[in-house]
């Protein structure tokens, strides 16, 4: 039930048959901010005991409860003092979000919610928290080279994401939506002047929101064009041949 770094008090089913694990932080896991992890003194009790969602037990729904102290933090103020088995603000355990996060890669949305019995907005809640945490202390935008500019449709009435990908390592760098130079503009300021300098490969269509800042903010970069869009461009100045004659 993913509980390291904490003590089980007890194991019980409550009158709807649920699971559930009394459990206790281990002393150096106390009185900690959730924020910064550093210990800090006592303010008061909280609001009692509270339960945090586990993975079930097969078809069985398990959950965890403890205490939930407030603690004053010199820097964050008073909060909730953490605890080993969630993140903040979370009524989850961390096995159970990392596994909703997982599934909403690899399954579909109807999936994920029969599975797991939780709502769709929960799900993306969730995946906040976990993308959040795990990029902490991480550069996403550290030893670009090669990158893919494209736009891709969501939804009705012509809404649309560009999605800037890593050629080198096939992975999605950045995602927002739009699909205008703006919206171009505003990756090339996150990722600098230094590192715009470093792209050496730019694969895209033919659309000047693409081309036109990728050109003036990355000098160094050859701009890789896609061959459906040139073979089109190269058929349609055929067509035009033809018919003049």
């Amino acid at each position: 039930m993913g509980l390291e770094k904490s003590v089980v008090e007890a194991v019980d089913a409550d009158e709807d048959g649920r699971v559930v694990v009394s459990v206790r932080p281990r002393y150096s896991q106390r009185d900690r901010c959730p924020h910064c992890r550093r210990r800090c003194p006592g303010y008061d009790l909280g609001d009692g005991r509270r339960r945090w969602r586990a993975l079930d037990l097969g078809t069985t729904l398990a959950y965890v409860e403890a205490d939930s102290p407030r603690v004053e933090c010199k820097q964050h103020g008073v909060l909730v003092a953490a605890v080993p088995w969630a993140r903040h603000d979370a009524g989850f355990t961390r096995a159970f979000e990392d596994q909703v996060a997982w599934l909403a890669v690899n399954t579909s949305k109807t999936a994920i919610c029969a599975l797991v019995r939780i709502a769709w907005r929960t799900v993306g809640r969730i995946c906040e928290r976990v993308s959040s945490e795990a990029k902490e202390g991480r550069d996403l935008f550290a030893g670009l080279t090669r990158l893919g500019f494209d736009e891709i449709s969501v939804r009705k009435g012509q809404r649309y994401l560009t999605v800037v990908v890593d050629h080198h390592t096939g992975r999605l760098v950045w995602a927002h939506p739009g699909r205008d130079r703006k919206t171009v503009e505003k990756f090339l300021d996150l990722l600098g002047t230094d590192r715009c300098e470093q792209i050496e490969l730019v694969s895209c269509d033919d659309a000047e929101w693409i081309t036109r800042p990728v050109a003036e903010r990355c000098p160094n970069a050859i701009v890789c064009l896609d061959p459906f869009h040139i073979v089109k461009a190269a058929t349609d100045a055929l067509d035009e041949i033809r018919r003049e004659i």
